[in-house]
């Protein structure tokens, strides 16, 4: 018989057999009648070219040969049993990696809460952020570098879906000391002309900082820009030492930087913003499933 010919359950039925010391009681073990299993232990001795038992007066008893092979046998089913628990949690979103484009303010609360809720319940799938603008997001998505990707500003793709996963208010960072962080609420007008800090320093079009001008520009106004910068952290640290005001979305207040206070822009001027979730309509795979489900709470 060729080596070829083995088989795993023979494999089974001998671990059986030597952990039972005895070929009924490894029977009863498999669930199988006796015969045909000592049949199967016969031909995996003949494929080896090898006595792997020995029948004794004390029950079934190891040759030296049959030691060395009980320890390998035992390695490979334990890989077997190992190979076969991955791939059932493969197939139920359990197991794999994940790759999850992110930006800005998005790391500030959702993401995170979301990743931390995802782990708990997935703790053998590998979950990798990458900080990503939307247009990369985009980009990787296509590639499949990621596998969902968190953002504003999301424009429909025929190849990806996106959905909105909440809406924040936008809000004014006011340097604690600044007459104007006393007041309950503030407008436009009320800051078109403070010294303000802008970001992301890049402006693309349907980006924040392109809505911001806009925003600002409809009214006729002309914001007093004293410096752009690459990310809402630095913008933020840039109003705590006092250089100026900044408008961010609600997720900044988790920065807690001192000497910063959140005013909210009163209801004429109020403006809210979607975060939203985008992936490659083509992805079914139970590992997006699983996430996406989580998302959603």
């Amino acid at each position: 018989m060729s080596l070829n010919a083995i088989e795993l359950r023979q494999l089974r039925y001998f671990v059986a057999v030597v952990r039972q010391r005895s070929f009924r009681g490894a029977a009863a073990v498999v669930h199988v009648s006796q015969p045909p299993l000592t049949r199967q232990v016969q031909q995996l001795e003949d494929a080896l070219g090898v006595q792997l038992l020995i029948r004794g007066s004390k029950g079934v008893e190891l040759t030296p040969a049959g030691a060395t092979f009980y320890t390998e046998a035992c390695n490979i089913l334990d890989l077997m049993d190992q190979a076969v628990a991955r791939a059932r949690l493969a197939g139920s979103g359990h197991l794999g990696r994940l790759d999850v484009g992110v930006f800005g303010s998005a790391v500030l609360d959702a993401v995170p809460r979301i990743i931390v809720a995802f782990r708990t319940l997935y703790p053998h799938v590998e979950v990798v952020l990458h900080n990503m603008d939307r247009e990369h997001q985009v980009q990787a998505l296509r590639e499949r570098r990621i596998t969902i990707g968190f953002n504003r500003f999301f424009r429909d793709e025929a190849d990806l879906t996106w959905e909105t996963l909440l809406t924040e208010p936008m809000l004014v960072a006011v340097p604690s000391g600044h007459p104007l962080a006393s007041r309950a609420e503030l407008s436009i007008d009320d800051i078109a002309s403070e010294p303000l800090v802008f970001y992301p320093r890049v402006e693309r079009p349907q980006g924040f900082t392109h809505y911001l001008m806009r925003m600002f520009h409809t009214r006729n106004m002309t914001p007093n820009i004293v410096q752009d910068v690459d990310d809402v952290v630095t913008a933020v640290a840039l109003v705590s030492s006092g250089l100026g005001l900044c408008l961010v979305v609600e997720s900044a207040r988790n920065l807690q930087l001192p000497g910063v206070s959140y005013v909210r822009l009163r209801r004429e001027d109020e403006v809210q913003f979607d975060l939203s979730m985008i992936w490659r309509t083509d992805d079914h795979s139970p590992l997006l499933r699983a996430f996406l489900e989580v998302a959603r709470g």
